[in-house]
């Protein structure tokens, strides 16, 4: 098995496209191809899992051993997991594939750490991953030889394998780049890919459009992977890629009869999940139930509900049309469902959402309003610590206000909130609902800005279902059933 890594010299350089391409291009040609991101992301993995699986429908709502299968993209995250969790994760989920390819975030260079221990950079040294830079080369022809020159004299942790030229203008431009990289460095050309509008993803707010939302994305993949199987040469870029280190992977955890049912908020407007939660829900013993927010007509018999992220502003009118759905999620929290939410869902539960001078009604739970800024509100890492207000078990019997390590990528705010509020965290980085708290508690509702991650640090999913748990046992004994 062999790895690399795909970087660029800043961000926006089409990284996910070259990626979802070379993905794609060596899956057709009958490599089993497992992907990797860096960072906390959601976007790029849908569409990396995409490419990975094609002709293959994804479940709503899948469980442990689905993922294995379809090949999901994995997310390694120095903020929120050790350097050993970040390895074994890496070992764990490339097993089976004979090819692992990891997308860089940013620059690779880029990061927090001003001696670059958080950058892409680092992430290659730690894994032993050549480094493969695609260059938006756009408006340049020769000034790309010192860049790479550059980038090949500042650290020497990272090995730069060879370049994929990106937007590239035409077979002039192509030829004037060649010819200065081979004139004046000793890194390979692997490919140009020419200028091409209709191959580029579309990006806005918080980035890309997540693939889950793109009617054509199979249609887009498979025009991707064409350009990349034309313009860049695939046999080359395996030559380079080094053999994955060994490592011992994570355990895998035991196949469980689960004794709770949890609904997962999964559709065109949410869709933000990492995979390895869902498996951890469901290792938990979490039945995990599809809910459709924009088309279901009923709730369905569930014990427990996670709304995750997603984009419900565009999303907004399907969502107050579908107003007996939306009144049964309302009494069904009111009355005592275990619910977790994060950022999307949190808008969802809300009185209303604005966004562009639109207002539409939302579910209500929260007797508040989301509001869509033109300009961030909040977007990076976080870190919180509880104030023991949450509702779910605590992570250890310490009794200690535990920290905990997340992110937040939202354009929106709650305003008028017409009530005191309970709220799970402090904020000791980040912005979360006020600037300096997060994590409404309202009966057996946590709604955040936040975005957990189950990792070594912060088991959020085995908390959650061991409240869902109790719940249904308390609400059984009230019931007469024990």
């Amino acid at each position: 098995m062999s790895h690399l890594l795909i970087s660029a010299a800043r961000k926006s350089s089409g990284k996910t496209t070259v990626s979802t391409g070379i993905v794609r291009a060596l899956v057709q040609r009958g490599h089993v191809v497992q992907p990797f991101k860096k960072g906390p992301d959601y976007i790029d993995p849908m569409w990396l899992t995409a490419a990975a699986s094609p002709n293959r429908s994804e479940p709503a709502v899948a469980g442990a051993a689905d993922f294995p299968r379809r090949r999901a993209c994995r997310n390694l995250d120095y903020h929120t997991m050790t350097q050993q969790e970040i390895v074994a994760t890496f070992s764990r989920h490339s097993d089976g594939a004979d090819f692992s390819l990891v997308e860089g975030n940013k620059g690779l260079y880029d990061g927090l750490d001003l001696a670059g221990g958080d950058s892409s950079a680092a992430l290659a040294g730690l894994l032993g991953a050549p480094v493969v830079l695609v260059i938006d080369a756009g408006g340049m022809t020769r000034g790309v030889a010192p860049l790479i020159l550059g980038y090949q004299a500042f650290e020497p942790i990272a090995e730069i394998a060879g370049v994929i030229l990106n937007k590239i203008g035409g077979g002039r431009h192509e030829a004037k780049l060649r010819a200065a990289l081979e004139h004046y460095t000793d890194v390979p050309v692997l490919g140009a890919v020419h200028r091409e509008p209709r191959l580029e993803i579309q990006e806005r707010h918080l980035g890309l459009i997540p693939s889950n939302e793109a009617a054509d994305a199979e249609t887009r993949i498979a025009a991707i992977a064409a350009a990349i199987s034309g313009q860049v040469d695939l046999h080359r870029l395996l030559e380079v890629a080094a053999p994955s280190l060994a490592a011992p992977p994570l355990p895998r955890p035991a196949p469980a009869t689960p004794d709770v049912r949890i609904g997962v908020a999964r559709d065109r407007a949410f869709g933000f999940y990492y995979p390895d939660d869902l498996e951890a829900l469901a290792a938990a013993r979490a039945e995990l139930v599809p809910i459709d927010l924009l088309s279901d007509s009923r709730l369905a018999e569930i014990d427990g509900l996670i709304i995750g992220g997603g984009f419900p502003e565009t999303h907004m009118a399907e969502l107050e049309a579908n107003a007996v759905l939306r009144r049964q999620i309302r009494g069904a929290i009111e009355a005592g469902l275990p619910t977790y939410a994060e950022c999307g869902g949190l808008m969802y539960l809300a009185r209303s959402l604005s966004w562009r001078g639109v207002v539409r009604e939302m579910a209500g739970v929260i007797a508040a309003d989301a509001l869509m800024h033109e300009k961030p509100q909040g977007r990076g890492y976080v870190r919180l610590r509880e104030t023991g207000r949450c509702p779910w078990p605590p992570l250890d019997d310490s009794g200690r206000r535990q920290e905990l390590p997340a992110h937040e990528f939202h354009y929106s705010s709650l305003e008028n909130l017409g009530f005191e509020p309970v709220f799970a965290y402090e904020v000791l980085r980040g912005s979360g609902i006020d600037g300096r708290h997060d994590g409404l508690v309202i009966n057996n509702l946590l709604a955040s800005f936040a975005h957990m991650r189950d990792v070594g640090g912060n088991h959020w999913t085995r908390r959650f279902v061991d409240f869902v748990r109790a719940c249904k046992d308390k609400s059984a004994v009230t019931m007469g059933l024990y």
